[in-house]
Order: structure tokens, then sequence, then C-alpha cells
């Protein structure tokens, strides 16, 4: 095909990464889009010196006004959450341009939020076009282990665990992590999801209000791949206290002694196959000598364990959605988590 054109929604500490490799790969950049009024109208090489690009950022109130078919793709890094972008998907999206997304949750939202996620994928499909989501966990916390997995006699478990700064996501990633929230605000706002009967919980998801941890989509994700049937999955989310006080440039203020710096959650899904897997993910304001580190056994016969330490994230990340660009373009119309794609490529 031609070369690709993109637009970039969310201006922010992602996609100083995500635009520049792009451009690097010789994509053209057609457009972008943002909610900071500090940024809004600034040329993108103003804002990002190691790029040079004259596209301004235009408000994402004016996202409604793009003509049809004027990019092939558009990358989404803003938020977490399905319900959170779902507005300027659904106008990307009738407006004919695909779509792949940081947010976690669409990385596999159809455990998670299964409406919206078939109202999406209906209305890609109407429109010829394709969502998914994607990023560090699509490599590092699902090909690399399906990859790993094909050198195994037996399995009897999966369990792995990755810690990330959320210092370098941004605000929404930080608050979704309950980062300087005292004890007893996390329980209310974040933990008590989680203390409630199955049935509670199906209803929250039915009803689009579920509040997935980013394993929780990635627990779906790995059983699609692995063709396994999920009979019973739990959800756990346990903060990180502080024991001394703690700046964080992304709140802007100190968190203190005896608050959050974060969360630790663990999802475990047993299978119709008896196969266990367990995924834990630790986000929280790094302190000291803290490293992101991913960590992933497969058990059963043999035994294998990987172990990486301070994997670059944001970076993969942002690699990965530029790898992903020409996958999600030729991928069949619908809303397709990459569980259903190619394993990821390095592009030249």
């Amino acid at each position: 095909m031609n070369k690709i054109r993109f637009i970039q929604i969310g201006c922010g500490k992602m996609s100083r990464y995500t635009i520049r490799y792009a451009l690097d790969k010789g994509y053209d950049l057609v457009g972008a889009y943002d909610i900071n009024p500090d940024i809004i109208g600034k040329k993108i090489g103003s804002i990002y010196n190691e790029v040079k690009s004259n596209i301004i950022i235009d408000s994402i109130n004016d996202l409604n006004s793009i003509e049809e078919s004027s990019a092939d793709i558009a990358i989404i890094e803003t938020m977490s959450l399905l319900n959170d972008i779902k507005d300027v998907a659904r106008i990307l999206l009738s407006k004919k341009i695909n779509v792949i997304t940081t947010c976690e949750e669409a990385f596999f939202a159809e455990n998670s939020n299964p409406s919206l996620y078939r109202e999406l994928d209906i209305l890609a499909k109407a429109n010829h076009v394709t969502i998914t989501g994607s990023g560090y966990q699509d490599v590092f916390w699902g090909n690399l282990i399906y990859t790993l997995a094909g050198s195994t006699h037996k399995i009897t478990k999966i369990k792995g665990s990755s810690s990330y700064n959320v210092e370098e996501y941004g605000i929404a990633l930080a608050d979704a992590h309950g980062v300087g929230l005292t004890p007893d605000e996390f329980d209310d706002k974040i933990a008590s999801v989680d203390n409630i009967t199955d049935e509670a919980r199906n209803k929250l998801i039915n009803n689009r209000e579920f509040l997935p941890s980013y394993m929780w989509n990635t627990v779906g994700w790995l059983a699609d791949k692995f063709n396994l049937t999920i009979t019973d999955i739990k959800q756990r989310c346990v903060p990180i206290i502080s024991d001394e006080d703690v700046y964080s440039e992304t709140l802007g203020k100190n968190i203190n002694k005896g608050e959050a710096l974060g969360m630790s959650a663990i999802v475990t899904a047993k299978t119709k196959e008896s196969i266990t897997l367990e995924a834990e993910c630790i986000g929280k304001v790094y302190v000291g000598s803290d490293i992101d580190l991913n960590e992933w056994t497969i058990h059963g016969e043999p035994d294998t364990s990987v172990v990486i330490k301070k994997p670059q994230t944001v970076e993969l990340t942002c690699a990965n959605i530029v790898n992903r660009l020409i996958d999600v373009i030729n991928a069949k119309p619908g809303f397709v988590p990459t569980s259903k794609m190619e394993t990821p490529n390095f592009i030249k």
C-alpha cells in the first residue's frame, strides 16, 4: 500500500515517541488532537523538539469535522478504559478510519465491557475498518508467553507479574492506580469493586460499569490465544502504601506517608482445560532502586521462566503500536484483538 497516513489522538508523554517512531518509518502524520489548552494550536514540532512536523494540534472537540477516509489509521493514546475513549472511537470509525489504541481495556474488551465491544465491532464492520488495542502487553504479556508455550509438553499454570512506574504514563493511569489515596479511600474507590459476588460483577460488566485491572484483559487475551475456556475469574487490587513522603511529578504534589504509591492487581482464572492463568501488574510511583520488571513462568513439563529487567516500557509500547499499524489496516473489519492477528513484526 501507499505511505500510511495517521492521526494522533493525545499529545502527551507517550506520543512524543509514537509520532517520532512513525515518522521514522516514513509514515505521514496528517492530524493531531488533544484536550490540553496549553498545547492546542501549537505545532507538534514545537512541543517535541526531536519531532520534525508542522502539524497543528487541534482540539478534540473539532474531531468530528475531519473528512471521511482522511487517514488510514488513528492512534489513540489517552485513557485506560473503553468507556473513556468510546466517543472518539465512534467518530473515527464512522469516518472510515482504522483505530489502534493503548487503552488497556481495549486489549481484550470482550471480557470486561462486552456490550460496548459489540457496539464498536458492529460500527467498525459497517464502515469496513478495524479497531484494536495494543502496546507493551501485546508482546511482553501475550505473544512472548504464547511463543514460549510452543516448547512446552504440558501446561498446568501460567503465572506472570509485571511492574511499571506510573509516573511515565500520565495522570489518567495514576488515578486508575489509586496514587495518592489513603487506604480507606483506596478501599472505597478501587478495592471495593472486587469485593462482590460473581453475579454482582457480571451485572457491572453487562451495564458497562466494571473497572478491570490491566491483567483482567490480559488473562482474557491469553485464554483467547490459547483457545482456553474460562470457567471462573477473580480480581483483587491491593494498595502499595508509602512509608515516606514521596513527590509525584505526574500529580504535581507529595504522596504522604501512609498514602498509596499505586497498587498491585492480581487476576486468577480457572479454565475448562485445567490450566490456571494468574497475572499480576504492579503499577506505582517508583522510589529509590525500583525498576520495571517482567516475570512469567509456564508451569508444567518442563517449567520455564523468563525475567526481563528494566524493559523500557514506554518506548516498547510506542514501538509496538507503530509496528502494528499495518496489521490493523490489513485486518478484517471489526473490533479485532491482536490475539487474532499475526505475531507482531519489526518494521524497517
